[in-house]
């Protein structure tokens, strides 16, 4: 069985997650590294997929700045979306050569991953025909937008459990007018720890591999 080793990285900012995607996808194109899988939570941030549009975004420079609130345009796609404390945010850098050369499957299976972790907890999401994501009742309460180079990924989801949904206000979530939850907004009490350990879980039985504990520590890249 392939293996992926997981690593818990804490709160970073969003241009040093980036960097490190970047620099550990070159690594595994390489075969360096096995798989990975980073979980991050990031401070108040604002992200513009390659396909988005800057119209999505419902306020000014000034705005967001008096908020706390970063912006980045990045490489991922989908369209723009909000990132903050009290999100579980997933960065995988896999080798579809290894799993499945199938861009289509591989975004329904992180789909897959977190509608799994979220039935742990009694939480009955779905997905929403034409839309990316995972949804309950209609409100979106996890994001995707993903990028594949060589068939090795980087991005990956975003999933709101104790999230300040009120800082959503300043985007049109990924596009949509839809509104958006979160797993604390459910009357779900999971802690952090609690919703990694499902998603890797899950994310074990989706794609097929032993998650394991990462066997080297990352030099910064900051």
């Amino acid at each position: 069985m392939r293996k992926c080793e997981l690593r818990e990285l804490g709160r970073i900012e969003y241009g040093e997650a980036f960097d490190l995607q970047r620099r550990l996808v070159a690594e595994r194109q390489q075969g360096r590294i096995p798989d990975q899988l980073l979980i991050v939570e990031h401070p108040p941030t604002i992200t513009l997929g390659r396909n988005g549009r800057i119209a999505h975004l419902l306020a000014s420079p000034d705005e967001l700045r008096r908020a706390g609130i970063a912006f980045y345009h990045t490489d991922r796609g989908g369209d723009i979306t909000y990132h903050g404390p009290g999100q579980v945010v997933g960065y995988p850098i896999l080798d579809l050569r290894e799993w499945k050369r199938d861009v289509v499957a591989y975004v329904r299976a992180l789909e897959e991953v977190i509608l799994g972790a979220l039935g742990e907890f009694g939480i009955s999401a779905e997905r929403v025909a034409g839309c990316t994501g995972v949804w309950v009742e209609g409100r979106k309460i996890a994001a995707i937008g993903v990028h594949i180079s060589r068939w090795v990924t980087s991005h990956g989801f975003a999933l709101n459990v104790t999230t300040d949904l009120s800082h959503f206000r300043y985007i049109v979530p990924c596009g949509l007018s839809a509104p958006v939850t979160s797993m604390a907004d459910l009357g779900c009490p999971a802690d952090h720890g609690e919703v990694v350990e499902a998603l890797a879980r899950h994310f074990g039985r989706v794609f097929d591999c032993e998650m394991i504990p990462a066997m080297r520590e990352l030099e910064s890249v900051s």
